[in-house]
């Protein structure tokens, strides 16, 4: 079996997972500039895993100065096919309770001041994006979640503003209307950078509060969210060791060919140094 490399991207004290074994920081440098931390990579049985913090360890980084680019550049050089990410998002359902975790399979961009692609002037590129996240990836962590004891919600719109306020009540019964499942901050423009380079994508959502349209309920804290997420990280931990061994090759979802027909720009009028910038994202098609 060719080697799996599993990436996962979420709080600093994922990667102690037990029986994660021959764990290693990683430094890797991108066209982008720096990623959020180092790499921590470790095997856990026959997987490779390759841990990320994406606020960088201690939370020093905001959501919206998070280098996404350079983030999943690194995964892509360090050989990863498939992303976990992992993230405390607010519920905008009655019915996803504090503590309760979403597989959410659809994204709603509200940002506005992010880097959302790797491609730019001198090559174009457009990747077919309808279907935000693996679906095979997600059923997996779906019966993972399961397995682990979780309620888990399978499939929901994930809406990402850009932050690093939380919403106002008017602006939360207005997204609670558009019908969206779950509000957060950071998996766009992670999850179309990831489809970019090809690895699969999928969300384990850890639901910590209401947002703030709750009539009953006290609005959005920092303090809650941490109460919450100091629960759900073990849980976190179980699910990510119960889909390891269900995450395998070959990959035969659309993920793994994206780029296949997305690249429009002439390949003799793509700059050269574009070309080994981007070598590890695009090289197979050019």
């Amino acid at each position: 079996m060719a080697e799996r490399t599993i990436g996962i991207i979420g709080g600093s004290g994922l990667y102690e997972v037990e029986g994660l074994e021959d764990v290693k920081e990683v430094e890797v440098e991108t066209p982008f500039g720096a990623p959020s931390d180092a790499y921590i990579t470790g095997r856990l049985g026959d997987a490779r895993l390759v841990f990320l913090p994406r606020h960088g360890r201690g939370h020093r980084i905001p959501p919206t100065d998070i280098n996404y680019r350079a983030n999943i550049y690194g995964m892509k050089k360090l050989g990863v096919e498939w992303i976990i990410s992992v993230s405390a998002v607010g519920s905008m359902k009655e019915e996803i309770r504090p503590g309760h975790v979403v597989i959410v399979d659809q994204f709603f961009d509200r940002t506005t001041k992010r880097h959302s692609t790797f491609f730019s002037s001198g090559m174009v590129g457009h990747v077919e994006f309808a279907e935000p996240v693996c679906g095979g990836l997600s059923a997996t962590l779906y019966e993972a979640a399961l397995k682990a004891g979780a309620t888990v919600h399978r499939g929901g719109t994930y809406i990402c503003i850009e932050g690093p306020q939380f919403s106002t009540r008017a602006e939360s019964l207005i997204y609670r209307s558009w019908g969206v499942d779950v509000i957060g901050m950071t998996n766009i423009p992670e999850a179309k950078l990831a489809r970019e380079a090809e690895i699969c994508y999928s969300t384990v959502a850890l639901s910590t509060d209401y947002d703030c349209w709750h009539d009953t309920e006290e609005s959005v804290s920092v303090d809650m969210i941490l109460e919450t997420l100091k629960k759900n990280v073990s849980l976190a931990k179980e699910i990510i060791k119960n889909a390891i061994p269900s995450i395998t090759h070959p990959r035969e979802c659309r993920c793994a060919g994206a780029l296949e027909y997305a690249i429009v720009t002439a390949r003799e009028a793509i700059p050269e140094e574009l070309k080994k910038d981007l070598a590890p994202i695009v090289g197979k098609y050019l």
